[in-house]
């Protein structure tokens, strides 16, 4: 309330808002924690995976106590205690297609928390579409970027790059120290805070090195495209491609295995058919547990984690044709 620009009014436009955090890990737990300790009307966090003991370097919102816990739960957990007056929503789901423009819908701002391109080109769509902001980031090594993506006033994602980026390094091929991702999240957090407060905030992209502390920013306002296909022409070709098969999974060695269509699981009587082939549990409507005699390419025994919608996460490989052959031996194809 002392800061300038931030008093009565700030409070009031911020008590009114609404967030999607899509992706609550590294820099999703970081930006979700600081919008709800700002006190916004309501915050929603999305996220398709499970907390892992190696998530704790760096995701600020977990505990040892919520290792295999679905992280949209453990997180909305953490954020309720935090800030009791906002509502918070956990979705979890691997959000893609028309799912994202449901979930989208009244939300004044998406703050991109997700660890692909393919998946923030989602999410860049759905902004687009139901003229919405985003705040994109993305961290890896001992660096990161931030951009807010302002439709009608900077360039979208699609704007900086029509296909897809060529592979860059991720957290499975250099790491990523953790005190970057806070930097990363934290600015997320206050573009989105200066956007809802209506402050003029100018289409820039930040770069920024957590090790040295140097950091560049570039006014990327004249790279806008009015032939671009997604904010120029409004074709969004990656809301209209749906769910992939088979996602492998940063720095996991697993891989997201997606049915062709939504399906509910009945987990206790999966987890019952399933204890002939290993040890295996249901809790919370989600099937967890390892096969006694499938093992991946390293030897490592191989884990499933079933979740309601048909969804499945397989561990102790990174090859999608082998995690999509134990999903149709055992769950089905």
């Amino acid at each position: 309330m002392l800061l300038p620009g931030w008093g009565q009014g700030a409070q009031q436009r911020l008590a009114n808002a609404s967030a999607l955090v899509v992706g609550v890990g590294a820099l999703g737990s970081v930006s979700a924690g600081l919008l709800v300790r700002a006190g916004l009307g309501r915050v929603a966090v999305v996220d398709r995976d499970v907390v892992e003991l190696t998530n704790l370097q760096r995701q600020m919102l977990y505990t040892e106590a919520d290792v295999g816990v679905p992280k949209a739960e453990a997180a909305a957990a953490r954020l309720r205690a935090i800030n009791s007056e906002v509502t918070v929503e956990p979705f979890t789901e691997d959000v893609r297609g028309e799912r994202v423009l449901e979930l989208v819908e009244g939300i004044d701002i998406i703050v991109d928390g997700t660890d692909n391109f393919e998946t923030r080109y989602v999410r860049n769509e759905a902004a687009v579409a139901r003229g919405g902001r985003m705040v994109y980031g993305r961290a890896g090594g001992t660096a990161g970027t931030v951009l807010p993506v302002l439709p009608g006033v900077g360039p979208c994602l699609r704007c900086l790059s029509a296909e897809l980026p060529a592979a860059t390094e991720t957290c499975d091929t250099a790491g990523v120290l953790g005190a970057v991702t806070a930097i990363v999240g934290a600015r997320q957090a206050s573009l989105a805070l200066q956007v809802l407060t209506d402050m003029d905030v100018p289409p820039r992209l930040e770069s920024i090195d957590g090790l040295t502390g140097m950091s560049r920013t570039m006014d990327v306002a004249t790279l806008r495209d009015a032939g671009c296909m997604c904010c120029g022409q409004r074709r969004f070709e990656f809301l209209e491609r749906g769910d992939q098969t088979a996602v492998v999974l940063c720095g996991r060695n697993s891989v997201q295995v997606s049915p062709a269509g939504r399906r509910k699981v009945d987990a206790r009587s999966i987890a019952e058919m399933l204890r002939s082939h290993g040890s295996f549990d249901s809790e919370g409507g989600v099937v967890r547990g390892r096969f006694a005699r499938e093992t991946g390419e390293h030897g490592d025994a191989i884990g499933l984690f079933l979740f309601g919608d048909g969804r499945a996460v397989v561990s102790g490989t990174s090859d999608p044709a082998r995690a999509r052959a134990v999903y149709a031996r055992y769950i089905g194809a």
